[in-house]
């Protein structure tokens, strides 16, 4: 496997971020603190979580774990305190790299081992339990949650650098010499996609907190600071989530100067809106449309310079397979045993992947939506419906819920009254108190009162259960993004 050591001369910048800016020797250096700091804990080979903002060092202490043989947790900063709590108990972390002291106490790290760089790594001050199977397992992604407790998706050191070689072999022929990380660090798709392959091609990575990128939270995006950073930092790759893409094409004119730097721009997370990649083309973005799953270690398809179709997110990557099912599903191949945590080894040919696409006479793939109702909001984040929704019938307020919002930047709900007696304030009330128990991604930002559904009507089965499509399309006026008169509650400042 090609070391990122070799592609990168000593004295190189190869990473900066937060007013630092390291070369190849400096970065080995700080990787060598990390380490020091990792084996000096009371279990040395434990599992480490890191719960920061963009910074050079979470990278330092990414390649630092993998080097040590030791599993990293990566811990988003949108997850609720509860779903930090599931991820840390579930892989038995015995240690993490936190903002301050005060916040590892909090989630019961309370011994501080001391460490070079901003973070400070605290660990439990008893002896942890780590899972079992982790062996071979360098980092365990948690996905957004799909339901309140998140799926932890084992993957090793060498899963992840094999699809970034793949990119890297893809995207040599730009020559990036500086890519902007515009995602958090711990969401993989930039901690593969984009970290590990400007590694890889001897790329300065510039890591700035995310609020120099306009990005608060899992959806509030600041379009003009983003593109101010890529124009300071003259950034020749980024990854973008739909939403952003969109944001930051309705904020600049045609090739606008800010984003003249740019030589390629992957988006991809979520279902990119029809007409947004030809549109961004038009004002100046590079802009090539992927796919990918945690479980393949992020990207499975990519549009390439020279090897694009529009509508597609492209082409497999070359060590990936691709096939349709007789109804319709994507399946993946050529991966190794797909491992959850808690959860034996899943040593499938084919992985099932819940979307439902094709593959053209060209081997372009497409995706036609999914195949379940898991929501996957314009910023990434996989939502069950009925997670939101049995928290707003928790509220004792409604008689029944029906929660949407897929490929768009925050979830609507149509929302019964339980009696006539209750009014819109008490609504609104009860819709604020179950926000306040759900991560920013699962929240509901705008809502309708609509008649109870019925199987009468055919938006009820006759055993109570609702027909969401049938719902989709009988309320398509308050459903589809192009017909909702609300306006998007997305903070686009």
């Amino acid at each position: 496997m090609r070391n990122w050591r070799d592609a990168t001369p000593a004295r190189q910048p190869v990473l900066s971020g937060g007013g630092q800016s390291w070369t190849a020797t400096e970065l080995d250096a700080y990787i060598a603190g990390i380490k020091t700091a990792l084996l000096a804990r009371h279990q040395p080979q434990a599992p480490v979580a890191v719960l920061a903002d963009n910074l050079p060092q979470w990278i330092a202490i990414d390649l630092a774990t993998q080097e040590l043989g030791i599993t990293l947790i990566p811990l988003p900063l949108f997850f609720t305190p509860a779903q930090w709590h599931h991820a840390l108990v579930s892989s038995g972390t015995q240690a993490v790299f936190c903002a301050q002291a005060e916040q590892g106490a909090a989630l019961g790290f309370s011994r501080v081992v001391p460490c070079i760089g901003e973070l400070v790594l605290c660990e439990a001050p008893e002896v942890v339990a780590s899972a079992d199977g982790l062996e071979d397992i360098q980092k365990i992604t948690f996905t957004s949650g799909t339901t309140s407790e998140p799926k932890g998706v084992c993957l090793t050191t060498a899963q992840q650098w094999e699809v970034a070689e793949a990119l890297h072999a893809g995207l040599d022929c730009l020559k990036v010499r500086r890519h902007l990380c515009l995602l958090p660090l711990a969401v993989l798709l930039e901690n593969v996609a984009g970290v590990y392959t400007a590694l890889l091609a001897g790329a300065e990575v510039i890591v700035p907190p995310l609020a120099e990128v306009g990005l608060r939270g899992a959806s509030a995006f600041d379009a003009q600071t983003c593109l101010d950073t890529i124009a300071r930092t003259r950034a020749e790759s980024v990854i973008l989530l739909p939403q952003m893409l969109q944001a930051l094409v309705a904020a600049v004119k045609i090739h606008d100067a800010r984003i003249e730097s740019l030589k390629f721009v992957a988006v991809g997370g979520a279902h990119t809106p029809d007409g947004l990649i030809a549109q961004a083309w038009q004002k100046g973005f590079p802009v090539f449309e992927g796919y990918g799953l945690s479980e393949c270690s992020s990207v499975v398809a990519l549009n390439l310079p020279g090897a694009g179709r529009a509508q597609s997110v492209g082409k497999p990557l070359a060590h990936r397979q691709v096939r349709i099912a007789a109804d319709g599903e994507i399946e993946i191949g050529g991966l190794l045993p797909t491992r959850y945590l808690g959860q034996p080894p899943q040593d499938q040919a084919w992985l099932p992947t819940g979307d439902i696409g094709y593959l053209d006479t060209n081997g372009f793939l497409f995706i036609s939506g999914r195949k379940k109702d898991v929501l996957i909001t314009a910023f990434g984040r996989n939502v069950s419906p009925e997670w939101p929704e049995s928290i707003l019938l928790g509220q004792h307020v409604f008689a029944q819920a029906f929660v949407f919002g897929d490929a768009q930047p925050t979830l609507s709900a149509l929302l019964v009254p339980a009696a006539a007696s209750v009014t819109p304030e008490m609504m609104q009330a009860a819709v604020a108190a179950a926000n306040a128990v759900l991560p920013d991604y699962a929240r509901i930002a705008t809502w309708h009162i609509v008649p109870p559904f019925t199987p009468a009507s055919g938006l009820l089965t006759a055993n109570g259960r609702m027909r969401r499509a049938a719902i989709l399309r009988h309320y398509a006026a308050l459903t589809d993004p192009s017909s909702n008169k609300t306006g998007d509650s997305l903070a686009i400042l």
